[in-house]
């Protein structure tokens, strides 16, 4: 017989895909605190007692739904934009009950990976993801040293409004997501009078990347690629920032090519407020202190990565 892998392999190249732990898309908080009590065994054995019972919607469970959605019903595989792949801490037995969950909700999950308690981030590169959700710390963290954008999502998030089922929203803080915490680290050392001058004085010089950038790039080409899609996109960016200080995001976006729905510059005023409006499926802040006001409003997620965090 003929072997047909080579012509035939599947591929996720071009493609955007989002990895996701099963935590993030259903809730097993139950389940976990069994498994966090040390009986790897019991939590085994509770999840296939509840094989035939679906698992309730978790945080990013309406921003899966969403991006599956993008893509038309009729859609081959072939020409799919979006994937999302499950990559899990679980073992393969649990792992039947997320699919048949995932079934059961009407999501188009046909990938996953799951390491019986092993660490899943290394492969992340094999499947060319352009984002990792997860409410485990230690992934998220390594996924994000390895070049990956990801964040811990906060699993006491409020649920995604209904409001706007035809448009995938997504909000992103600046320094240390967007871009990298240089000017942050400015701000940590010297106060607000330095920052605002440091950034005033390089308005017109691009800010480095941060760890969010190639997301923001992938969706940006997406609204680009698929202008006439039943399901949008509208992204935005919501920062501490201010004028004068405001310029040199905006030129940096501008140097990029990428372009963002809305800017909100609140210097220092509470995000939440303004999230709440805007009713994200997801925000991205590198400050616990944001992420926990966001997720009173909606769905957010901690990216534990630059001065902020330690690092």
């Amino acid at each position: 017989m003929p072997n047909l892998s080579s012509t035939m392999a599947a591929s996720l190249e071009g493609k955007l895909v989002v990895a996701i732990s099963s935590r993030a898309v259903f809730d097993f908080e139950e389940e976990n605190r069994v498994f966090e009590g040390g009986d790897a065994q019991a939590y085994m054995a509770l999840q296939r007692d509840r094989l035939e019972t679906p698992a309730t919607a978790g945080v990013a469970h309406a921003l899966v739904k969403k991006l599956l959605a993008f893509d038309p019903s009729d859609c081959s595989p072939e020409a799919r934009l979006i994937e999302v792949v499950v990559l899990s801490r679980n073992d393969p037995v649990s792992g039947l009950r997320v699919f048949r969950s995932a079934r059961h909700g009407g999501l188009r999950l046909e990938r996953g990976v799951f390491t019986s308690g092993r660490t899943p981030w290394p492969y992340l590169s094999p499947l060319n993801a352009n984002l990792f959700l997860s409410l485990n710390t230690e992934d998220v963290r390594a996924a994000l040293a390895a070049g990956f954008p990801a964040a811990r999502v906060f699993a006491e998030s409020v649920k995604a409004s209904e409001s706007h089922p035809d448009e995938i929203r997504i909000a992103f803080d600046g320094d240390a997501v967007l871009f990298s915490d240089e000017s942050e680290r400015v701000f940590q050392s010297d106060g607000l009078a330095a920052f605002q001058r440091h950034e005033a004085d390089r308005a017109e010089s691009p800010l480095p990347p941060g760890p969010f950038k190639p997301l923001l790039e992938a969706l940006h080409r997406l609204q680009r690629n698929r202008s006439g899609a039943a399901m949008r996109i509208r992204t935005a960016l919501v920062t501490a920032r201010s004028a004068p200080a405001h310029e040199r995001a905006i030129r940096t976006l501008m140097a990029w090519g990428i372009s963002v729905d809305e800017a909100m510059f609140l210097g220092g005023l509470g995000k939440g407020p303004f999230l709440k409006e805007f009713e994200p499926d997801f925000f991205f802040d590198d400050q616990t202190g944001h992420v926990q006001s966001a997720a009173r409003f909606g769905p957010a997620g901690h990216v534990p990565t630059g001065i902020a965090n330690g690092d």
